[in-house]
């Protein structure tokens, strides 16, 4: 596998392209959930009304047409979004050293520690989304913070903190492993972590995400009721998996879905728990459900479908996780082959070339080309600064094996 596939789909120079146009913004844009930052929204006073928040976020997350500039929403960085950007520095890392990348990845951590939560309200680093969240669960303000920002965040400054040496990204990403466990809910007989505090609804890839990093965050303070915590949640949604495996979105009614990225999310944050603990526990759950991952989610053409029975839409999200999953959790020869087929799929139709960027979604009769930083383009940056590293690290190997 190259950085250059078969269908000259040229990576490299994608995620160039990606990363300039995310300086030129500062890091900041638009995102698929930002409508309640509506100045127009806020002066209407609709706030007050649950049906008025959710009907108001879904108009814009729906809407092809890019209606934020008309109703006062601003272009603002995203706390996971910038996670996400460190990680690809990262990545980037393992190919070429550029010590100004290096910087930039440091100046944005700092910038994470100061977008923390107010430590006297929550005790320990964590953080939240910059807009109100609204859905059929639960309503989030604006930065409160919840489990997969923290993950996503934690997994960022350690990564950081391993690179630099700079301790306090790992005291931070420690730390922030601790504010995961006080989200723990123990039940008669297991446990789970909350994806909100205040709230109990089991989802499993903010809980299984936050065992991964609250493992972590064990081994790393020779916790040993963090790691049992850990264990118990991550077996309890291995338990849950279905026999074909796969697994629902959550545990309410409406949360029966199976879809492709957050599939993709559990098998990763299992993988990354078993190496934590230096455990295989876990390896049939992810072996069962990696064969159904593989089987559901992928078209021969390397489309990837958003749901295990429904392709549409064709999302960017759904791709870079799908080249993550398929690399970092399988990593067969099969899997480098497919990740080659995804991403010249996802260049033909999701990658607007005149604009150097990727599309959000693409649906069965229209094209969603709003410019969404956190959702699509950070991760199509750190989706394909991975795959850069791996075939770099996999010529190598095959280099030395001849």
């Amino acid at each position: 596998m190259g950085t250059t596939s078969p269908y000259t789909f040229d990576a490299t120079a994608i995620a160039d392209s990606l990363l300039a146009q995310s300086r030129l913004e500062n890091f900041a844009g638009y995102d698929p959930f930002d409508g309640l930052n509506s100045v127009l929204f806020d002066r209407l006073g609709a706030k007050r009304f649950s049906l008025a928040r959710i009907a108001w976020l879904q108009l814009h997350k729906r809407s092809p047409i890019n209606l934020r500039g008309l109703v006062g929403v601003a272009k603002k960085r995203n706390p996971k979004g910038i996670a996400l950007v460190i990680l690809g520095l990262i990545e980037r890392r393992r190919v070429d050293r550029i010590a100004t990348e290096l910087d930039e990845a440091v100046a944005l951590g700092d910038w994470l520690l100061a977008q923390s939560v107010d430590r006297k309200v929550w005790r320990h680093y964590a953080w939240g989304y910059h807009f109100d969240w609204a859905a059929r669960a639960f309503y989030v303000p604006c930065g409160k913070p919840n489990a997969i920002t923290t993950c996503y965040i934690a997994r960022a400054l350690y990564a950081l903190g391993n690179v630099t040496g700079f301790a306090r990204f790992t005291d931070a990403a420690v730390d922030a492993g601790r504010f995961l466990d006080d989200l723990y809910v123990p039940t008669e007989d297991a446990g789970y972590y909350a994806y909100i505090p205040g709230e109990t609804t089991l989802v499993h890839n903010a809980s299984l995400w936050s065992a991964a990093v609250v493992a972590e965050s064990a081994v790393r303070s020779n916790d040993s009721g963090m790691r049992e915590r850990a264990l118990t949640a991550a077996r309890l949604s291995s338990s849950m998996q279905r026999e074909d495996g796969s697994w629902p979105y959550g545990a309410r009614s409406h949360h029966g879905f199976i879809d492709g990225f957050h599939t993709g999310y559990n098998l990763e944050a299992l993988s990354s728990l078993q190496a934590a603990f230096g455990t295989t526990e876990f390896s049939r759950v992810i072996d069962k459900g990696m064969r159904y991952y593989r089987r559901n989610f992928f078209l021969p053409d390397g489309t990837v479908k958003y749901y295990n029975d429904c392709i549409w839409p064709i999302d960017t999200h759904s791709v870079a996780q799908a080249v993550i999953t398929l690399l970092k959790v399988g990593g067969s020869d099969e899997d480098r082959t497919l990740v080659d087929v995804v991403l010249s799929r996802a260049h033909r139709t999701l990658y607007l070339a005149n604009e150097n960027r990727f599309a959000y979604q693409k649906g069965r009769w229209l094209t969603n080309r709003i410019n969404y930083f956190r959702w699509t383009q950070a991760w199509a940056f750190y989706a394909l600064s991975f795959y850069i590293a791996e075939a770099s690290n996999w010529r190598r190997h095959c280099d030395e094996a001849n």
